[in-house]
């Protein structure tokens, strides 16, 4: 390993470490005067370039565990019911919340059963907006109901996913999935006392992120390590939701560290073409190429 140059002070350390998050060796030499043997001492010595094995412990859901809480084996299957008075197009509503209890058999059994229908699945969706403008005068958002309303194969992909979903979050959080976890609890208290501002009580980013800064500890070394953070508040989203769609969002501070973690992609340049393919699969991916700092994270990634 280069050894470290005589007369490197501490604020010089600093500035290499600093230059280095944007700036190949030899550049960080050239503006700092320090020779590339000894910036790359620096670097190495600084631990800064690793994955950070604390970020990474603190931000892994908990374990799948048993659990005394579970979700019933088999579900009672919902009561046929008369909705339209079209027979058709209420026998395809009843198949749609069978396969919306996310169970395996069911859903097979009524994929099979609408098979059996003579008439066109479009059509019947045809018929069931039809029903759905003539009931709801003047709603111009009545019929937004009837949207996909012919395709049950896409239901049943999407509730046999949330399904496993809110098993697997009774199996990892038991009935506490509601309770702020340990990186929540951490942003609530990195934040604390910080005004929040505009409409909706966000946190100003610029502010946020100095106080995420003031733990070095928690702070995410690589991109490697911005991707692992990024997919645990995205999962535990998922979980959150897949149980109660209308109480899966975590606290506000929880999001602005999301957004700080997210901006840090453009900050934190790749050690090599894999991690630059992994963050620009995970922006693609995420729909957040047409946020503000996606432009600064494509200029990082081929810098």
């Amino acid at each position: 390993m280069p050894t470290l140059q005589q007369g490197v002070t501490a604020d010089q350390r600093q500035q290499v470490i600093d230059l280095r998050r944007r700036h190949s060796l030899r550049e960080v030499a050239k503006a700092t005067g320090l020779k590339v043997g000894t910036v790359k001492a620096i670097v190495s010595r600084s631990g800064a370039f690793r994955d950070n094995e604390a970020h990474r412990a603190m931000f892994t859901l908990p374990p799948i565990k048993i659990s005394q809480q579970k979700l019933p084996d088999v579900q009672e299957l919902p009561p046929q019911q008369r909705v339209t008075g079209d027979k058709e197009v209420d026998a395809l509503l009843w198949l749609r919340s069978v396969i919306a209890t996310g169970q395996a058999g069911p859903i097979a059994t009524a994929l099979e059963a609408a098979k059996r229908i003579t008439t066109p699945l479009k059509a019947l969706e045809d018929r069931y907006t039809d029903f759905l403008r003539i009931n709801n005068p003047g709603n111009p958002f009545a019929t937004f109901a009837s949207i996909g309303f012919s395709d049950l194969e896409r239901l049943a992909e999407r509730s046999m996913t949330e399904h496993q979903r809110r098993t697997e979050a009774v199996a990892r959080f038991g009935g506490d999935i509601w309770l702020d976890t340990e990186p929540e609890g951490f942003c609530i208290e990195a934040l604390r006392g910080l005004p929040r501002e505009g409409q909706f009580g966000g946190y100003d980013k610029a502010q946020a992120s100095e106080r995420f800064k003031d733990h070095p500890e928690l702070m995410p070394n690589t991109l490697p390590d911005c991707l692992r953070e990024l997919e645990y508040w995205n999962q535990l989203y998922l979980l959150r939701n897949a149980v109660d769609r209308d109480a899966s969002d975590g606290p506000e501070e929880a999001s602005a560290r999301d957004w700080f973690v997210f901006g840090l992609l453009a900050d934190i340049r790749p050690r090599d073409k894999q991690e630059a393919l992994a963050v620009f699969r995970y922006l693609m991916a995420s729909e957040r190429d047409d946020m503000a700092e996606s432009e600064a994270i494509l200029c990082n990634l081929i810098s």
